[in-house]
């Protein structure tokens, strides 16, 4: 509980600062507006996939980053060379697993499982070749309680108005997150919904970024991505698949 509200005073302290030194240089800034679709298969039984739509902010300078859902407190780089580069910073960002006990029926009588504020720090190593990040964050709403660490790797490719950035990501939650989210308590078990003990497990996921940019203001982007799920979810008796998916879509306007 203290490594807890540590870590959220720090985080917040740290926004703060941040967001002072952003009031004074955001003639430095790069803004951006737009909207865009997300739609999510979760691998909860028989649960209807869910499409949401959802607004969109660009910010960034020299001092902050933001987009969609995460935000990001830029620390000072390190030159390693001519050509290489390492980022370093604190972020936060929103998660949204969970669910609500009417969103399938093999969750009914289940408690309803929340998403939540994360933050924590990332580290990204640019170079000609690839683009290598590591990121840990901790749950600091509370809600599970848990924390994982994320390790990734992906290239931009350009031509012409088109950009395309692969990528693939190994992800480790610990016991608490997995046993949150996939986990059923002994007051929640019944016929068919065994109770069940999460373990904590790796994942991993390939994703797609694809953007088209008509012009230096208006540009349209697509984002595809599968998990691959680990056993321990999958063993879960809320669960009847080995992975889950996800696609974004948006428009942005760029000042």
């Amino acid at each position: 509980m203290q490594y807890r509200l540590l870590a959220a005073r720090i985080t917040v302290a740290a926004l703060f600062s941040a967001l002072t030194l952003v009031s004074s240089s955001t003639l430095a800034a790069e803004w951006g507006i737009g909207a865009g679709v997300a739609s999510s298969q979760k691998p909860y039984k028989d649960m209807s996939r869910d499409t949401t739509p959802l607004p969109l902010l660009y910010f960034d300078n020299q001092y902050l980053h933001f987009f969609g859902t995460e935000a990001e407190i830029k620390l000072p780089d390190v030159t390693l060379s001519e050509t290489q580069q390492l980022n370093m910073g604190l972020i936060g960002r929103y998660d949204g697993s969970g669910y609500d006990a009417d969103d399938a029926d093999i969750l009914d009588g289940m408690a309803k499982r929340k998403g939540g504020f994360w933050g924590g720090a990332k580290a990204e190593w640019h170079n000609p070749w690839v683009t290598l990040y590591a990121d840990w964050t901790h749950d600091l709403s509370g809600n599970s309680k848990g924390q994982r660490t994320r390790l990734g790797a992906e290239r931009r490719w350009q031509w012409g108005d088109f950009s395309f950035t692969p990528r693939i990501v190994a992800s480790w939650h610990d016991k608490k997150y997995v046993d949150y989210y996939y986990g059923v308590r002994a007051d929640e078990a019944r016929d068919g919904r065994s109770a069940y003990q999460g373990a904590s497990a790796l994942s991993a996921e390939l994703g797609l970024l694809s953007v088209y940019r008509f012009n230096a203001h208006h540009s349209v982007m697509l984002d595809l991505q599968v998990t691959q799920l680990s056993s321990e979810v999958k063993e879960s008796p809320l669960v009847d698949a080995s992975r889950e998916d996800r696609l974004f879509m948006g428009y942005m306007y760029r000042f």
